[in-house]
């Protein structure tokens, strides 16, 4: 088993930045917003490391394990959260919150 798991993170560095992980576990209940901030995130070509950096910038002090967390939607959000991924993401609220289609 460990072969395995060996060869699959090689394989992983082999792909550099065109390489994205599966998710593990399925979606959480905890917040509505969470696959939505991936898939804005991951569509801007944005790594986690890039959007923690630009909310510490705008005031929200969040570390790797809330934001993986949050996308997974087994973390409760904040309004302050909520507004700050909006703006960095350039997406709307009411998108993140799936009130509108249209991002």
């Amino acid at each position: 088993m460990l072969y395995v798991v060996l060869v699959y993170f090689s394989f992983a560095a082999d792909m550099g930045d065109e390489f994205m992980r599966l998710r593990k576990q399925a979606l959480g209940d905890r917040n509505l917003i969470g696959a939505r901030v991936e898939l804005a995130r991951k569509n801007q070509g944005m790594k986690q490391k890039d959007l923690l950096a630009q909310l510490q910038v705008n005031g929200v002090d969040m570390n790797a394990s809330g934001l993986s967390k949050l996308e997974g939607q087994i973390r409760f959000v904040t309004d302050f959260e909520l507004v700050a991924l909006a703006d960095i993401l350039d997406v709307s609220v009411d998108w993140l919150l799936g009130r509108t289609q249209q991002e």
